[in-house]
């Protein structure tokens, strides 16, 4: 039996070609933080997350100083209990947040290995659901400056004219006229069959102010309003939830089934996006998504087309993939030798071992902020 001989962690930061908004910020560069997990025969895994506009170093530190060594010389295989084990060694350091980042990543990495060492991809590994292709929306939608509400429409349909049948845009930055106007021109743009999801990424500090701009919204039938509230308002998600037709969606930054259990049992969530770089790795994204299958909840991945095309390829209430079709949002894209193949507005199944993509190695030194190591 071949032992995991190294676990390794660099950061990148990979400027945007154009700054973006959206509800309570802007941005102008993205953090990543990727994890290599190597074995005695040479069988590699590789991992990674997003660490924001900054602090991908301290993502790193906790892969290289809380749980490296608790992997190093374990068997590969052994998920559930290396899962287990590293979140004991970081409960004293963050439940959520860089800690939780970094444990995902090595599990993504432990994943990764494990299907490349069979030679099977994540989602057949797994235990497929789809066959050859899985649903997705083509994500976009966010603020820039000049960017007229025609120039949006224009925008979304050009999502539609690729064979997208879904698309998200962001809201909440604007005042409610101003938002209206917005959506209404997306409509107008896509036509009533497409669904249009909205992301406010916790744009409303409370109740009264978030109802404000959503009853605007329920003319245009949006599929879902997205992260209205700060995360940790789980109270006034539920609130909304029984005080407009839109279904709320929300968990992209909830860590652990824990906070995911308490979104569902207090009904504050109709769709969960629970990421799986960011809420426990592989390991955890499956119990959550199945005791969301047990209320009855759909589960639409957050970010990470390339990693959840496989998550949603492999687990039965999962409903959507959430897709970036070039690298002015998501540009990890450009730090990938791989690229997902879209077709008919479906993410085709990739057919390659483990996740189906590297890293390129020289990009990866272009945008390095420190080494491998």
């Amino acid at each position: 039996m071949s032992v995991v001989a190294d676990v390794q962690a660099c950061t990148v930061r990979v400027p945007l070609e154009r700054p973006l908004s959206f509800s309570t910020r802007g941005v102008v560069a993205r953090e990543y933080c990727l994890v290599r997990v190597r074995d005695q025969d040479g069988v590699e895994g590789i991992g990674f997350n997003y660490a924001g506009t900054s602090g991908g170093a301290v993502v790193a530190a906790a892969v290289r100083d809380l749980f490296a060594g608790l992997v190093v010389g374990e068997d590969p295989y052994r998920v559930e209990g290396l899962w287990r084990e590293m979140y004991q060694e970081g409960l004293l350091h963050g439940r959520t947040g860089s800690t939780m980042r970094a444990l995902s990543a090595i599990d993504i990495a432990l994943w990764d290995h494990n299907a490349r060492a069979v030679g099977l991809p994540l989602w057949r590994f797994l235990g497929a659901v789809h066959r050859d292709t899985v649903p997705a929306y083509a994500s976009g939608g966010y603020y820039q400056d000049g960017k007229t509400p025609e120039a949006l429409a224009g925008e979304a349909r050009g999502y539609v004219d690729q064979g997208f049948q879904a698309v998200k845009i962001k809201v909440g930055r604007l005042a409610p006229a101003q938002e209206e106007e917005r959506l209404a021109a997306v409509r107008d743009a896509v036509g009533p069959d497409v669904l249009v999801m909205l992301d406010a990424n916790n744009a409303w500090p409370d109740l009264p102010t978030a109802l404000r701009t959503v009853r605007r919204f329920e003319a245009y039938d949006p599929y879902w309003i997205e992260e209205p509230f700060s995360p940790d308002d789980i109270d006034n998600h539920a609130r909304l939830a029984r005080s407009t037709s839109i279904p709320v969606a929300t968990g992209e930054i909830e860590a652990g089934r824990w906070r995911h259990k308490e979104l569902l049992d207090k009904e504050a969530a109709a769709i969960l996006q629970t990421d799986a770089a960011v809420a426990g790795g592989v390991t955890e994204f499956r119990r959550i998504a199945g005791t969301a299958a047990s209320y009855g909840i759909p589960v639409a991945p957050h970010w990470f087309h390339d990693l959840h095309v496989h998550l949603v390829g492999a687990t039965p209430n999962a409903t959507f993939v959430e897709y970036f079709a070039d690298s002015s949002v998501l540009n990890f894209r450009e730090l990938v030798d791989t690229q997902l193949e879209v077709r008919d507005g479906s993410l085709v199944l990739p057919t390659t071992p483990g996740i189906g993509f590297g890293f390129d190695e020289d990009v990866v030194r272009r945008y390095q902020t420190s080494p491998w190591s």
